[in-house]
């Protein structure tokens, strides 16, 4: 078994420690242990060692996709002359594809087939929607997944002559079955960019995994390809889960309330009923008022079970926070939105919705469960980012968004510390027999905790094995 030991670090407010890793577990903490057994020995100099970071929501292979996209809205795209010039200038796939990711409205308005022709015919061309709820097509796009006017599907929009828009609406899975073959992104580059920010754990919550998605992402953690532990939001109910790594868990199951077409009351009670009856508790997308507001009235009927969530609350009116509470729910929320689109939210958000935009500090009062997550890649991947922006609230200007609403930076860095299946709850402790799973800061806490940066990741450890470590 390999042995690590962690020399001179700060643990829990105290001073000069020593950690032990023996093997897949932490074995010992104290004063002066030995390091003659240990095959590596990390000098904390002083700065604090604490629990692995766990990212609550994200999409792995849309994040590792990101990476080979073209960035087709603000910072990188401002207007539609720079949106022209950047597919111009895109690389496509091996199949002539050009995919691009995070149009925002500001850059040229309401994209469809056509705006996006006028700007790039040449190619099939894909954007996604920054929020990540649309695709928009090209023509040329159309064609080759043959998309027509004959086509039945609920996410195709037509317009009044019953053509398809080009504007697909939360058909991902749907759609990639009709691009070119194509296998799933490497994971390699992204575990190991998670880890130099300290992340030891991710909940991947895209919804509906096919059996391929599913065995794929197993596979890259056995593999070492995603070192990461990873929690499963979207396997099917009727799916038969293979648990053969330790490190791969099946969590709530994803039910998504699109915005674009709310579901009857009746639908979303049964698919709730449903998960329970398989023995998983849900995990529900609910972004707008009117989605939190059905979801509520579901649960009067469905009742609750323990570990059901509430994925994002982008909006929660103060009224409704005594029924989150009052059905057990925690609240899987990311308030990085606020430090890359907050400027943005003064201007597209209703002012009577803004008070009640990405609560945190309400929540946490009334005794919510509260869990932070990055939700890449639409949202800043890095936890620093947003344990500061729970604290700061403010957009790209510096001006704060509902102070009220934040946390001190040691809340949000707790928020990132609950076990997968209990997001907002006690947060995991440095102990003997713990899984190794650790950061090394360069840094004391507190130091750490007023200028929240990944700079100050010295080391991360998961599983007992060093997965980052700065020269």
């Amino acid at each position: 078994m390999t042995v690590i030991v962690i020399r001179n670090a700060e643990v829990r407010g105290q001073t000069g420690l020593d950690l032990r890793v023996r093997g897949s577990r932490l074995e010992q903490i104290g004063r002066g242990l030995s390091t003659s057994d240990a095959q590596d020995v990390i000098d904390a100099r002083g700065g604090a060692v604490i629990p692995g970071l766990h990212d609550h929501h994200l999409h792995l292979y849309a994040t590792a996709a990101d990476a080979a996209s073209v960035h087709c809205g603000p910072p990188e795209v401002c207007d539609r002359q720079e949106l022209a010039d950047a597919l111009a200038m895109a690389a496509g796939d091996e199949h002539g594809w050009v995919r691009g990711v995070g149009y925002f409205e500001s850059v040229a308005g309401d994209l469809d087939a056509r705006a996006i022709d006028a700007l790039h015919r040449d190619r099939p061309v894909r954007i996604q929607h920054r929020s990540g709820a649309m695709w928009i097509l090209n023509t040329a796009a159309l064609r080759q997944v043959r998309i027509t006017a004959a086509t039945r599907h609920p996410g195709v929009e037509l317009d009044a002559a019953g053509e398809p828009t080009g504007r697909i609406w939360r058909a991902d899975s749907w759609l990639r079955d009709r691009l070119p073959a194509a296998g799933p992104p490497d994971l390699h580059a992204l575990g190991a960019k998670l880890a130099r920010k300290g992340i030891t754990g991710v909940t991947d919550a895209t919804p509906d995994l096919t059996p391929g998605s599913q065995t794929a992402l197993t596979q890259s953690v056995a593999t070492g390809e995603l070192p990461q532990r990873l929690h499963l939001l979207g396997v099917p109910l009727n799916a038969v889960v293979q648990q053969e790594n330790s490190r791969v868990s099946v969590g709530p199951y994803k039910i998504v309330i699109p915005d674009s077409g709310l579901p009857s009351l009746d639908n979303l009670v049964e698919r709730i009923r449903c998960a329970h009856g398989h023995g998983r508790a849900v995990a529900v997308h609910c972004v707008s008022r009117e989605a939190l507001l059905l979801l509520l009235a579901a649960m009067e009927e469905a009742g609750g079970r323990a570990g059901d969530r509430i994925e994002h609350g982008a909006l929660i009116p103060v009224e409704s926070i005594a029924d989150i509470r009052r059905h057990g729910f925690s609240v899987v929320t990311q308030p990085g939105f606020l430090r890359h689109r907050g400027d943005d939210y003064r201007h597209t958000v209703d002012a009577a919705d803004l008070p009640d935009l990405y609560r945190c500090r309400s929540l946490v009062d009334a005794g919510v469960p509260l869990a932070l997550s990055s939700d890449a890649p639409y949202g800043p991947i890095d936890p620093w980012t947003v344990i500061a922006a729970a604290r700061d609230r403010a957009g790209a200007t510096g001006a704060p968004l509902n102070i009220a609403e934040h946390l001190t930076a040691g809340e949000a860095l707790r928020a990132y510390l609950g076990s997968p299946d209990d997001p907002g709850g006690l947060p995991r402790r440095l102990r003997a027999g713990a899984p190794a799973d650790l950061v090394v800061l360069e840094v004391p806490l507190a130091r750490a905790l007023s200028a929240p940066t990944a700079d100050n990741v010295r080391a991360t450890v998961i599983d007992g094995h060093i997965f980052w470590r700065t020269t």
